[in-house]
């Protein structure tokens, strides 16, 4: 069932998604949804890691995460700057992510701008103290995006899908 997750939506997202020029400001950001996206961010925290696509070229490339917080009052997520899925993201930063917690699934899209801020990279870091081993809110290379333009689907096989846009 995983697999059928992840391959899904990688397809998802590679189907249309040009590149998408953004010149938002972290700070000027707000959700239009602070409790659908305190919903879905409690939902993939409680699984503990989810998959994220994303496009390289013309191929999807799906990987395993476990960085999920808010701050500010968005959705973040985190990485390396030195790492591949960063160098996707500045391309195209159109991701498709899917968590499973045995017996719903959840698909979030949405496009992820990345906040160079010292005070996002440090709140991510603060919510997963384990990474500070690799990475530092004052390095070159920790990077947090949030979520703009998203929509989450929740499924199981017996109830209706919910979705929750923010």
């Amino acid at each position: 069932m995983k697999h059928v997750l992840i391959t899904i939506a990688a397809a998802l997202v590679l189907a249309g998604c040009a590149p998408k020029e953004t010149s938002i400001n972290p700070q000027d950001y707000t959700t239009m949804n602070a409790e659908g996206m305190q919903k879905v961010h409690d939902f993939i925290k409680a699984c503990g890691h989810y998959f994220i696509a994303t496009v390289e070229e013309d191929q999807p490339r799906v990987r395993p995460f476990g960085t999920i917080n808010i701050f500010e009052g968005k959705l973040y997520i985190q990485t390396g700057h030195i790492k591949n899925v960063a160098k996707q993201i500045a391309a195209n930063g159109k991701v498709e992510l899917c968590a499973f917690n045995g017996q719903e699934w959840i698909r979030l899209c949405g496009t992820l701008v990345e906040d160079e801020r010292t005070q996002a990279k440090k709140a991510m870091l603060d919510a997963y103290p384990d990474l500070r081993g690799m990475y530092d809110e004052n390095d070159d290379n920790t990077a947090v995006y949030f979520f703009t333009d998203a929509t989450a689907d929740i499924c199981s096989f017996t109830k209706p899908k919910e979705t929750i846009t923010f």
